[in-house]
């Protein structure tokens, strides 16, 4: 285990625990904790994808609204 690594306690439903467990014994992974960290590390690399894909379309979307601005400045104004 890795000396950075923090103990914590969680709750999750049983049928979370019984499909985890199955995991376990099926040797796809060596304990729960693994498991678990495996999940968490998913989620993160997951999420944080999705995040960064977001901020790229907010990006484009100002650029673009900044575009129709200046073009509505230069031939539309009034």
């Amino acid at each position: 285990m890795e000396p950075d690594t923090e103990k914590i306690t969680i709750r999750i439903p049983q049928r979370h625990l019984r499909a985890l467990d199955f995991l376990v014994e099926i040797d796809d992974f060596p304990s729960r904790s693994e498991a678990i960290r495996a999940a968490i590390r998913d989620l993160i690399y997951a999420r944080l994808e999705l995040v960064v894909d977001r901020m790229r379309k907010f990006e484009h979307a100002e650029q673009s609204l900044a575009a129709i601005r200046t073009y509505e400045e230069k031939y539309l104004k009034k």
